[in-house]
């Protein structure tokens, strides 16, 4: 179901453009129960602003005049805070998510009506503080000349990664499962790197996505990259990059924060 609350001003994107973003805020924030029983994880505060705002903020300053923000766990809560901040300045829509969490590719199907369609968009999770720069990473998917996704990738300690060659998206990786995915032959370096939880995303994704229900969106990923689809990386090593999805990690952005 989609819906949108109040909406605040409008404003024009970056280059020119209408600029959507999608932000993910479903989660149910399990790893960071008590905490999470009775506030949904997108409105958790580092340094005494919620990570949803952190998060729409970074995007509105990076071009973004229209934001949708999916929910499922304690939904109204996300709803009213966004209702209460005037959609945060732009109009921003929810898209709630009856039943269970789709997942990132779930939650784009369940939202495709919200997205104008018209240019590339973001998507960024919840509860990634970073300050990684989206314009910039806008800017390389536009130059790139309209790839299927730039994703924001980064050396850093993770079991798990995308596999790039010299042309994109090769496959994937998973030590905790000994997998290692290729979905077609490689092109020059091979280079395994993390995911750092941000997507630019070409419109032209919806008329390709199969996949129905709960799913994430690297499956259609893979599966485009097969089929001759760019998926592009886009290098953020050394910026600020932090998940709040422990307590011990919460604790980090927090400090991270206060430190200035």
């Amino acid at each position: 179901m989609a819906r949108a609350p109040r909406r605040g001003r409008s404003r024009r994107g970056g280059r020119g453009l209408s600029v959507d973003a999608m932000i993910l805020a479903a989660g149910l924030g399990t790893r960071l129960r008590p905490l999470t029983d009775h506030t949904p994880k997108a409105l958790i505060d580092v340094g005494g602003v919620a990570m949803l705002e952190r998060v729409a903020r970074r995007l509105i300053e990076a071009g973004a005049d229209r934001l949708i923000v999916n929910t499922h766990h304690l939904g109204e809560q996300i709803a009213r805070y966004v209702e209460e901040r005037g959609g945060f300045g732009v109009e921003t829509l929810i898209s709630h998510e009856v039943g269970e969490p789709l997942e990132t590719g779930g939650a784009l199907v369940a939202a495709a009506e919200l997205f104008r369609k018209d240019a590339p968009f973001f998507v960024h999770n919840a509860d990634i503080l970073t300050d990684l720069p989206l314009a910039g990473m806008y800017a390389a998917h536009v130059d790139a000349g309209d790839p299927l996704a730039t994703l924001a990738v980064m050396e850093r300690p993770s079991t798990r990664g995308f596999l790039f060659d010299d042309v994109g998206l090769l496959g994937r990786v998973d030590e905790t499962k000994e997998l290692e995915l290729r979905v077609r032959p490689a092109v020059g370096e091979v280079r395994a790197v993390p995911f750092a939880g941000v997507h630019v995303i070409s419109p032209r994704i919806f008329g390709l996505l199969t996949e129905r229900g709960a799913f994430s969106v690297l499956d259609p990923y893979l599966r485009l990259a097969a089929a001759g689809e760019r998926v592009l990386p886009f290098r953020v090593d050394g910026r600020l990059w932090l998940d709040i999805g422990r307590p011990e990690q919460l604790e980090a952005a927090r400090a991270a924060v206060a430190a200035g």
